[in-house]
């Protein structure tokens, strides 16, 4: 059970593709928790939200992770708040002024790796950060070096999209998964071509994201309450979050050993176990024909990696500057495309891959 690790491009940091979020940990007993984050440390998690759901995981974290504080990154929120021993929102400054006091006490660190502009899906919830001066204390933390790079946490890819016109973020938390993506869920903002425009303007600009609510708050993982009317797994709703461009991480949050078990459950899990080419039955009408480079198409007569090279294409378009780079050092590439008509039968996203590789191979002269 090997982890697997991702580079952001912005700060270089080498982050672990399964996360750890704490939205139930709080609600474990103490022992119990400090095994899971154990087990986690173990195998390979270094990446830790802490948008809390309770108060009580700060102290968890805190005993577990002290002597190994350099080898693990907390993403921490300013305007979060634990005041009531629950979870908070706030812009107040002198409200997340203690809160972050709070936390770096509790998490017996002096240091944050990611300091995260917290939770804004409306415009007025950025021009309260800026106006209550919440964004200029983030930043003053920074230029302290107490906070070693910035992100944004939204579900709203308008608000993601005015963070990053700033330039200042390193990394992006948004929530993924397919009901989100095709229009189904309390956060399903911004329809699927926004949705995808904005996952694949980070990977150009070389911020990174960390994904929260993969499983739209365990409602995918039910019949009952999937939209799709069908269940899907955890470890489905997780690839899918990976294949997304710039994702570096997933965040699933756990209430004890045996969810951490079972998550790390992924890291050796067959492909048919992560195959989630059954959402393509539910494809929206402005998604259909549109490749996620889910490779369900897969094996290509041609040896072409059908799902890489539309990838390097779309991020090639979107201004990333390393795409083409990254497509000039295929072995195939998409003029060795035989127009057989395999991998068209087979995407369930009704994408006309043969059509594809005309359109690649002359944009990329290969």
């Amino acid at each position: 059970m090997m982890m697997e690790y991702r580079i952001n491009q912005k700060t270089g940091d080498k982050i672990s593709i399964l996360g750890l979020g704490s939205s139930c940990i709080s609600d474990t007993a103490e022992g119990e928790a400090l095994e899971a984050l154990g087990k986690a440390y173990e195998h390979g998690v270094n990446y830790f939200d802490m948008a809390a759901g309770g108060a009580a995981c700060f102290e968890y974290y805190g005993k577990a992770f002290e002597k190994e504080r350099k080898h693990i990154f907390y993403q921490i929120h300013f305007g979060a708040n634990y005041a009531t021993g629950t979870y908070g929102w706030t812009t107040k400054l002198d409200e997340v002024k203690r809160s972050v006091d709070w936390q770096l006490t509790k998490l017996r660190t002096d240091y944050i790796d990611y300091g995260f502009i917290h939770c804004l899906d409306e415009e007025s919830d950025w021009e309260a950060y800026e106006k209550n001066g919440v964004l200029a204390f983030l930043l003053s933390l920074k230029d302290q070096g107490v906070v070693r790079h910035l992100g944004l946490s939204s579900h709203t890819p308008k608000l993601v999209n005015r963070g990053l016109d700033t330039g200042l973020l390193d990394m992006v938390m948004f929530s993924i998964n397919p009901g989100y993506d095709y229009h189904h869920g309390t956060y399903a903002k911004g329809n699927g071509a926004e949705r995808m425009a904005l996952y694949r303007r980070c990977q150009a600009e070389g911020v990174g994201i960390s994904v929260m609510k993969a499983f739209s708050g365990g409602q995918l993982l039910e019949a009952k309450t999937s939209p799709f009317g069908k269940a899907l797994t955890e470890y489905q709703c997780i690839q899918y979050a990976l294949d997304k461009p710039g994702v570096l991480t997933v965040l699933p949050g756990i209430r004890g050993l045996k969810d951490m078990e079972r998550i790390l459950g992924f890291l050796e899990a067959s492909p048919q176990e992560k195959d989630y080419s059954v959402i393509g039955s539910f494809t929206p009408g402005e998604m259909e024909g549109t490749c996620v480079y889910c490779n369900h198409c897969q094996p290509c007569p041609a040896g072409l990696n059908v799902g890489l090279i539309n990838k390097y294409y779309d991020l090639a378009k979107a201004g990333d500057a390393l795409a083409a780079g990254h497509y000039e050092k295929l072995e195939k590439k998409a003029g060795d495309c035989l127009h057989c008509g395999h991998c068209d039968s087979r995407c369930p996203f009704h994408v006309r891959q043969g059509e594809n590789m005309d359109r690649i191979r002359e944009y990329f002269g290969a």
